[in-house]
């Protein structure tokens, strides 16, 4: 449970901020919440000094770009290493995300882009130097994001 409480006008903000960050003024915001426009500014820094918003980030097409390459890197660390290797993975070039899961023997999900295959190996590479075993490799063909339907709705986690 976080401690900051969210409401319906912060569900309706986060959902807001998923479709559109760049596009969306505070007015629009507003109207979409019934809130004013000064009350969705407060509930924005409100929810960037609680770390719910942790940023505003480009949603990059990497093949458009030049780089039509994304390998996701399934690795296993050891259990109480992994967190603490998340920043070295992410100084790796090329490296554009890593994920620590949870759960099965494989711990960290590693995104990498590339324009060819000699742009991902030694990715691999100074994964395995780090003392990793990439257990599966997998080429993306697309990736899509869609903002998460809960914070639409309004309701609060465990409501129906």
């Amino acid at each position: 449970m976080t401690e900051y409480e969210l409401d319906t006008i912060d569900r309706e903000i986060l959902y807001a901020l998923q479709e559109d960050a760049r596009n969306l003024s505070s007015g629009e915001i507003a109207d979409r919440t019934e809130a004013s426009s000064s009350t969705v500014r407060k509930r924005i820094q409100r929810l960037e000094s609680a770390g719910i918003i942790k940023g505003y980030s480009a949603d990059v097409d990497y093949q458009k770009s030049g780089y039509p390459l994304r390998m996701l890197l399934y690795c296993t660390a050891p259990i109480p290493d992994r967190g603490e290797l998340i920043e070295e993975i992410l100084d790796i070039p090329g490296v554009v995300t890593v994920q620590e899961l949870v759960t099965g023997e494989k711990n960290l999900l590693v995104t990498a882009v590339g324009e060819s295959d000699d742009d991902i190996t030694p990715v691999a590479k100074e994964l395995l130097d780090m003392g990793l075993t990439v257990a599966d490799e997998v080429l993306v063909r697309s990736h899509r994001t869609n903002p998460f339907d809960d914070f639409s709705t309004g309701s609060s986690p465990g409501e129906e």
